[in-house]
């Protein structure tokens, strides 16, 4: 029996901030925050997942940034000549065959070259759905667990 891959979930930051409308409206008034509160919401799921979790957003600079927060969150900040569905699509086709890939968008052309590629797709309904399952799993394993 093979050993299991490690898995990937890479997420299209910006498009899963305009999609969710809680942070959609925090991110017209500012920004930053928006990307915060999805880096945060994901490190949380990164805790009770055995995902390995690398946000990608649309960046403003000459190169590509990477930057790591606690928690073990890979965040990729694209240069002007590249998006963040560049460089998704790329993760994706490079190493599909070597991990078990899992993009979260709603951009349907993206996701297709993913599944393509071998990987798999997850719409950002059924990224809030999997946090939200990590979230209740935390929630139920603490209750078990706290002392009486």
């Amino acid at each position: 029996m093979s050993e299991p891959r490690p898995s990937f979930l890479l997420v299209d930051g910006n498009n899963i901030v305009h999609a969710w409308p809680d942070l959609l409206k925090r991110h017209r008034t500012s920004p930053g925050s928006a990307h915060r509160e999805l880096i945060q919401a994901l490190s949380d799921y990164r805790d009770w997942s055995d995902d390995r979790v690398v946000v990608v957003f649309d960046g403003l600079g000459n190169t590509v940034d990477e930057e790591r927060v606690a928690g073990g969150i890979q965040i990729f900040y694209t240069s002007g000549g590249l998006t963040a569905d560049d460089v998704i699509e790329r993760l994706a086709i490079k190493y599909a065959q070597t991990y078990q890939i899992t993009v979260a968008t709603d951009d349907r052309a993206e996701q297709d070259i993913v599944v393509g590629a071998g990987g798999e797709a997850l719409s950002s309904v059924g990224l809030k759905e999997k946090i939200e399952r990590a979230r209740r799993d935390r929630d139920g394993w603490i209750n078990r667990h706290r002392r009486r």
